[in-house]
């Protein structure tokens, strides 16, 4: 037993180090090089001695430290989710089911796989040992229990009788007794020596979701109804029904001193008296379903949840021990920025921002209230839109978190978003068959595109953002103007459902993943189909080009990643690693790794082309004529500076177009480039520093009157419209001076929709005139900043400096009156 136990110790001492220096990388298959997420959790048990919490998850079987909440290690090697897991009385042993049919037994001590169970013909939903360590159960979908000798995993016996799937399986504390919950709503209780029926306990109205036994021979079943039941096991006789839950019992467990803990859908954690019935507690604090809740024998009781996160409680006083974090729901899209973030959405209604360097999430962006299908980043990376099946568009600051605003129209799911080229569009598209174009400045619906005849699953803009494609269930790929929403071609044969197109960098070639399995790759200029890519064995969810145009990336609900070579079609490599659908993949910008995201709630990182070595400088980006002042970036300083020299001659810098004279096509051509993926500053807050409205206003009246027809010029026309409207506010407002309390000055900010004369005029509580500041004639604009704001320097108008005390000022602006208070503090 010593010797054992400093094994154990050794063990635990050893995975704790590698967890210090690089936990992440437990269990990553072949090719990958970081994990984001644990995956979701399905189930827990604590071991024997109270030492270590094992989580059944959706990758695998992960062990903690209880006293120090840290991950120990990771044991992998089932094909699909785990959903159960049971210890050996001793300890010495870990069992786990799993979706992939299978249960595997693993050595507790060194974590190395044993033996693979087979016998089953569908997932395996529950695992449980006797009390004695000889007999393990396992419950299943295929309806059946199989008993099996613990120490050779022969099979003794299946036990035959329910109607439908089995959820859940508990010996009694002496071991004669095997309890039953399944989707025909009964519990069945089963000898388990002989494998006799003894009783079959009726009573809820749908599917019996968990069952536990006590140590004095209550059992415990929680269902679907939102009800608990406790039985004499002995006698079938019902004892209580527990009611307080307001959606389903997902999970009960009883602890030594005969409390009874309920997990539910409703997201709380009730804890019972079993004997009385009676009601002791309500734990909340998961944001959603709790899945799994187990007892230690110290009386802490741990609680896993959908929220990704599993918390531990201290059952006497309700108080939170600790949360052990990091397990997150599917995920069904996941989309790079042009600065290297990854955002990933799901399940769980949330949309993540992740640092891949440190592999931990560093925002969350909360708000959606169903599934988030589809996300996508702005050129610049400062917006990311997210698409629910809801229906809504939640527009975000990525800088912030703050929402930027919602789009609502869709009647279903939004299936697929994406930005065009300056950013100023999103296209969505939807269950619902239609296609919707937005206008991201102002969230107005531009247009509503119609042909599809089912399902829209995917939409891509063109590299030159000119056209937009949309995949569907109608079997069809359709190419619009993304200017007009004119439909300009349909590219059929494929089979079945496209879920994803995507163009090649140039803009020659577009590809498209289907429901039957295949890529098939198209010639834009022609409408003409090239030879389709095969090797998935499921459906393709995902394709997507390497930036430099060479690679094609698919992903498949197989589970696999294959790369392509995007000129000939050979398939280069394939990548396995996930336990279910691969919905979604993305190339990092440098394009040396490929993210995928999977049903399996995680992110793997793999490497698809040598890093940069380090100490070499990638080549220098070209040079853009429109970086008028050569930093390497197109933005507000370069149309400003195109501005200052408006009518020069001659060499110069700012003459873009070398035409010989710097004009408003000079300007138009710059604010073309603002935005691109060359460029890709934002708007604000530079614009507001250096133009007004009025700057803007007077650009666009001559640009206008050029008739330009380039399609950059057009979207440089496009871009000074956005600028023009940023710079104006939509309401004239008075704003709380800064500082408040003050000593001796403050600013006044205030925003103008309109011109107008401005005056500012500050009172005492009596009402007496203290300054007046006849401002003028001010055009629309923000005077928010401390060089544009009003300024007060504490005097009055006899240049005395006024004493503490409240004072009010007042703006008049035109029709506009507004009256704010502000305090000088001495």
């Amino acid at each position: 037993m010593k010797t054992t136990v400093t094994l154990l110790v050794l063990f635990t001492l050893c995975l704790l180090n590698a967890f210090a220096q690089d936990a992440p990388q437990w269990g990553l298959p072949d090719g990958a090089t970081a994990r984001l997420g644990k995956g979701w959790i399905s189930d827990m048990q604590y071991s024997p001695d109270g030492s270590r919490l094992a989580v059944a998850s959706s990758i695998g079987v992960w062990l903690y430290d209880v006293e120090t909440h840290q991950e120990l290690t990771l044991l992998t090697g089932h094909t699909a989710g785990v959903t159960g897991v049971s210890f050996s009385p001793d300890g010495s042993t870990l069992v786990s089911g799993s979706e992939d049919n299978t249960i595997r037994l693993w050595d507790t001590t060194t974590g190395k796989h044993r033996a693979t169970l087979a016998g089953h013909w569908s997932a395996v939903t529950s695992v449980s040992f006797s009390p004695d360590g000889s007999t393990l159960a396992s419950g299943s979908e295929d309806d059946t229990i199989r008993l099996w000798d613990a120490n050779t995993g022969q099979s003794k016996g299946t036990l035959i009788g329910h109607t439908s799937y089995v959820t859940s399986v508990s010996f009694s504390s002496d071991g004669s007794t095997l309890a039953s919950g399944s989707g025909d709503g009964t519990v069945r209780l089963w000898d388990v020596a002989t494998g006799v029926l003894k009783h079959t306990l009726t009573g809820h109205t749908v599917d019996v979701t968990s069952v536990s036994f006590g140590l004095d021979g209550t059992l415990a079943s929680g269902s679907g109804d939102s009800r608990v039941r406790l039985w004499d096991a002995a006698t079938g006789a019902l004892k209580h029904t527990l009611t307080g839950h307001t959606v389903d019992v997902t999970s009960v467990s009883f602890g030594l001193d005969g409390t009874l803990a309920s997990g539910s859908g409703d997201g709380t954690v009730r804890l019972w008296e079993a004997a009385t019935g009676d009601l002791k507690g309500t734990l909340t604090g998961h944001a959603a379903d709790v899945v799994s809740v187990s007892f230690n024998s110290d009386g802490t009781l741990a609680s896993g949840s959908g929220d990704g996160t599993v918390h531990l409680w201290e059952a006497a006083t309700g108080a939170l021990k600790g949360t052990l974090t990091g397990h997150i729901a599917d995920i069904y899209s996941i989309a790079f920025s042009s600065d290297g973030t990854l955002a990933t959405g799901g399940w769980d209604d949330t949309v993540r921002l992740w640092d891949v360097v440190t592999r931990q999430p560093t925002r969350e962006l909360v708000g959606h209230t169903a599934d988030v299908r589809s996300i996508a980043f702005n050129p610049d990376g400062d917006t990311l839109a997210s698409g629910s099946i809801n229906g809504t568009i939640r527009l975000w600051n990525t800088a912030t978190g703050q929402p930027g605003g919602t789009l609502t129209g869709h009647t279903d799911w939004v299936r697929s978003i994406a930005f065009n080229l300056d950013g100023t569009t999103l296209a969505s598209g939807s269950r619902d068959g239609t296609v919707r174009l937005w206008d991201t400045g102002t969230g107005q619906l531009k247009r509503t595109l119609i042909g599809h005849t089912a399902s829209v699953w995917s939409v891509a803009f063109s590299p030159d953002g000119g056209t937009l494609a949309s995949g569907a269930s109608d079997d069809t790929v359709r190419l619009w103007d993304a200017v007009t929403g004119v439909h300009i071609d349909t590219l059929t044969g494929h089979t079945d459902d496209i879920l994803s197109v995507a163009f090649s960098p140039d803009g020659n070639t577009i590809v498209a993943g289907s429901d039957d399995d295949t890529i098939r790759p198209w010639d834009v200029a022609a409408g003409e189909p090239k030879p389709r890519l095969e090797g998935h064995t499921d459906w393709v969810n995902s394709v997507t080009f390497s930036a430099d145009g060479t690679t094609l990336a698919s992903g498949s609900s197989d589970g696999s990643i294959r790369l392509w070579d995007a000129v000939t079609g050979e398939p280069m490599r394939t990548f396995r690693g996930h336990t279910n659908r691969v919905w979604s993949i993305s190339f990092t910008p440098d394009g040396t790794m490929l993210a995928s995201g999977s049903e399996d709630g995680t992110v793997l990182l793999w490497q698809v082309a040598p890093p940069i070595e380090p100490g070499i400088e990638p080549p220098p980006p070209p040079i853009l004529a429109e970086d008028v002042n050569k930093n390497g970036v197109v933005n507000i300083l370069d149309l400003t500076l195109v501005a200052l020299r408006l009518g020069q001659t001659g060499q110069n810098d700012a003459d873009v177009n070398e035409d010989g004279v710097v004009n408003i096509a000079d300007l138009v051509q710059v604010a073309g480039a603002i935005g691109n993926t060359a460029a890709a500053p934002a708007i604000q807050p530079l614009a507001l520093e250096t133009l007004t409205a009025t700057n803007v206003e007077n650009w666009l009246t001559q640009a206008q009157g050029l008739n330009l027809t380039n399609p950059r010029l057009q979207r440089g026309i496009l871009f000074l419209e956005q600028l023009l409207a940023a710079l104006t506010p939509e309401e004239t407002t008075l704003l709380p001076n800064y500082p408040n309390p003050f000593n001796p000055e403050t600013w006044i900010p205030y925003h103008l929709a309109h011109p107008a004369d401005v005056t500012l005029t500050i009172y005492d509580t009596n009402g007496t005139l203290v300054r007046q500041f006849n401002l003028g004639y001010q055009p629309a604009g923000y005077y928010a900043d401390r060089a544009k704001a009003a300024y007060w320097d504490g005097r009055n108008n006899s240049g005395e400096s006024v004493s503490s005390g409240v004072y009010f000022y007042q703006l008049r602006a035109g029709e506009y009156t507004a009256l704010r208070r502000m305090v000088i503090l001495k």
